[in-house]
């Protein structure tokens, strides 16, 4: 799982917040949470759920005995919090929604992935579609898109998630460092492989000259635009396709 730390009200108030939780149970349980959207409603679930480890409630991310049952929850605290504000929210014409993207491990179970929606319904990761997405996804998902398969390698998909939340970095101002990137092992419940890249970092300099790169040589190799064509052969071509 990888998230960027910028959040903003407006081109003239950007600030840095982490969008990445670890909260695993090490030996147990690995849990990874992160959040996009209201950062309000986003902090004030992330707080809840906390709280309830911290009271050691009946019901916490610790107790509950699978990754389905953990989504909902998470779903039914967010969905608690935006009938809370709703009214006030509403009235001054504030987004109070969020998403969230849930991944990990329980002991006895398959690693999982779950997006979480605004209304606290959501859906899992499947080999069809081995990847999720939330906040600012529209640049950084071509690459994914061609890139990542059920079967790529972890390495590859990590290293593809960096170049993913840099060409959104490259296209979007609303997104930025420190980068956060977790790469779980299955069947390991410990969270050994974590990197935060910030501002100025030498690897994410040196991907993004080298993707560029890659990026301009790909098309100068592409083929020069036939301009003329016979326009049988072109009919032909429509109607085979």
């Amino acid at each position: 799982m990888a998230s960027d730390s910028r959040t903003n009200a407006g081109v003239d108030y950007i600030s840095t917040y982490r969008k990445m939780f670890d909260l695993s149970l090490p030996g147990e349980r690995s849990i990874i949470i992160c959040n996009s959207g209201s950062l309000s409603v986003s902090q004030g679930v992330l707080t809840r759920v906390n709280r309830d480890i911290q009271a050691q409630e009946a019901k916490n991310l610790h107790t509950i005995g699978n990754m389905y049952d953990i989504a909902q929850y998470i779903g039914n605290k967010s969905r608690e919090i935006q009938e809370q504000d709703r009214p006030w929210l509403e009235k001054d014409g504030i987004d109070y929604s969020c998403n969230f993207l849930l991944g990990g491990q329980i002991k006895g179970e398959e690693p999982q992935l779950y997006l979480i929606y605004p209304q606290g319904n959501f859906i899992q990761a499947t080999p069809e579609t081995p990847f999720l997405q939330i906040g600012e996804t529209k640049y950084g998902k071509p690459i994914l898109d061609r890139t990542i398969s059920y079967e790529t390698p972890i390495e590859d998909v990590a290293k593809c998630a960096l170049l993913s939340l840099d060409s959104t970095m490259k296209s979007n101002i609303s997104v930025g460092p420190p980068i956060n990137l977790v790469m779980y092992e299955a069947n390991s419940f410990e969270m050994n492989n974590k990197l935060e890249l910030r501002i100025g970092a030498p690897y994410i300099a040196k991907i993004r000259k080298l993707w560029e790169q890659s990026v301009r040589h790909a098309f100068e190799s592409m083929p020069d635009i036939e301009w003329i064509q016979d326009l049988n052969d072109s009919e032909e071509d429509i109607f085979l396709d």
